[in-house]
């Protein structure tokens, strides 16, 4: 049985704060385990709940030499529904109440944890076939692999993949500072190599020194090679393009089934969804205070950032509010969208619901209550909302880029196929006029609106059918 190894900044349930976390959490599971062992390292957060604290043992101690630095690794395991996952302690590092700090600190932090899952492997004894690391947190792992390791015939035939979550996230400081930090000779310093306009970038150098380069998209995994999606590293994936795929990700639908979901006021699935979806709605507008009426609900459950394309409702918000409909948004981020869905609340307080403590009970309340779900993204990898929304019968409106092009078909009335509302023009009229269809269907054409949620149930985005395209990849690999 070959053995792979995921290196990850987060893992649900132990520490999550997005998508990476809930990626690496479910997909290690969904791996078929007749073929590969599979188990999970991360750092060991103090922010870590101490429910899970509590029930990890100690393995191994040892030193980690990072540069002219010397600190200890303490590496925990604790075995969690048939995976075995590490966490690496060391208490100068990952002190705190959150898993990130500022990029200053955060890069010395997550070059030791990349140096110590190494140096772990041949106190353990374990030796993984392929470590499958996950955005730049992890990224120097094949770095210090090919700089230091490959000589030891322990390591020699550790192959690696490393997974884009969101490219714009890339670890960036000074040359002469990693080169402090981390010890790697100057030849790992080059345009072929960790340099990026004469910063040193540790993104690039994995993106460089892997086997092999995924993505959570198909399309994503095709824009990044462009200059407009490629954060400067389009350069750099276009010259590895044959070893670049795009795999979208998946959901746990263990976790996400409507038809036996807690959180609900009454289950549903894709045969009994309209009284389901009527039952929640007015559970959603009592909970939330809002005017308990059949009226078009529209929800938000995102990190309000720009990249998500809040900008587009600058715009559009009065005269959308205008209209007969609700809109509910759970989720943080940002202060200038904060304040602008806090103000939209203050003018239409019986139509704006907004709540920036999320919470998962909030969350599958919104899709199962709402109508709709808007994400209007400026880029998007993946996109795990639209997933969920399909999955609970709310009819995502998207821009059509990256995962939500993969994952959501366009309406189409004379044919009475697709998932969802879709724009592409990066444009609040465009948006606004997707809304305004979605809404004029919902309210002129019921049998037609429940086609669409009936087809969106129906999609199988669960991690078993994307779980497979990895089993595949780590398959060839291994056979090269």
């Amino acid at each position: 049985m070959k053995k792979i190894l995921f290196a990850s900044a987060e893992c649900a349930p132990f520490i999550k704060t997005g998508g990476l976390g809930a990626v690496v959490g479910s997909l290690p599971k969904q791996i078929n385990q007749k073929k590969f062992e599979v188990r999970v390292v991360l750092p060991c957060y103090e922010c870590i709940d101490k429910k899970w604290r509590e029930r990890m043992t100690t393995e191994v101690t040892f030193p980690v030499h990072l540069g002219w630095r010397t600190q200890p690794a303490i590496v925990k395991k604790l075995s969690y529904e048939g995976i075995i996952y590490y966490f690496i302690e060391n208490n100068f590092y990952y002190c705190g109440d959150s898993p990130y700090f500022d990029m200053w600190v955060d890069i010395e932090k997550f070059s030791f944890f990349s140096k110590a899952v190494l140096e772990m492997l041949s106190y353990l004894k374990y030796e993984p076939d392929i470590i499958h690391c996950h955005d730049w947190h992890s990224s120097l792992i094949p770095v210090f692999l090919n700089a230091f390791y490959k000589r030891n015939p322990f390591y020699k035939k550790i192959k690696t993949i490393i997974t884009i979550h969101n490219l714009k996230y890339q670890g960036t400081t000074d040359i002469d500072r990693l080169k402090d930090i981390t010890g790697l000779p100057d030849s790992f310093f080059t345009s072929e190599g960790l340099e990026f306009y004469h910063s040193a970038n540790l993104l690039k150098g994995g993106l460089m020194c892997a086997d092999q380069i995924t993505t959570v998209s198909r399309t994503y995994a095709a824009e990044i090679m462009q200059p407009e999606y490629g954060e400067g590293l389009d350069g750099v994936l276009r010259y590895r393009a044959k070893d670049v795929s795009g795999i979208v990700n998946g959901i746990d639908y263990d976790l996400y089934d409507p038809s036996k979901d807690p959180y609900l006021s009454q289950t549903y699935d894709a045969t009994s969804f309209q009284k389901g979806k009527q039952k929640n709605r007015g559970a959603l507008q009592e909970k939330t205070g809002l005017a308990k009426k059949k009226v078009f609900t529209m929800g938000i459950v995102s990190r309000l950032t720009d990249q998500k394309g809040f900008a587009l409702f600058t715009d559009i918000m009065d005269r959308l509010l205008k209209m007969p409909l609700q809109l509910y948004v759970l989720g943080d981020g940002e202060e200038t969208y904060r304040n602008m869905f806090l103000s939209a609340k203050a003018k239409y307080p019986k139509k704006v619901f907004v709540q920036f403590d999320y919470n998962d009970e909030m969350a599958k309340a919104i899709y199962a209550g709402c109508d709709a779900i808007l994400m209007p993204s400026l880029f998007e990898p993946c996109g795990l909302c639209q997933l969920m929304a399909l999955r609970y019968g709310a009819v995502p409106v998207v821009r059509k880029t990256g995962g939500l092009n993969d994952t959501v078909s366009a309406y189409n009335q004379k044919r009475h196929t697709g998932t969802g509302f879709v724009f592409q023009k990066y444009d609040s009229e465009a948006f606004f006029n997707e809304i305004k269809k979605a809404r004029d269907v919902y309210k002129d054409s019921p049998l037609e609106w429940n086609g669409i949620i009936e087809r969106g149930m129906k999609k199988n985005f669960s991690w078993k059918t994307s779980s497979k395209k990895y089993e595949k990849l780590y398959e060839r690999m291994l056979s090269e």
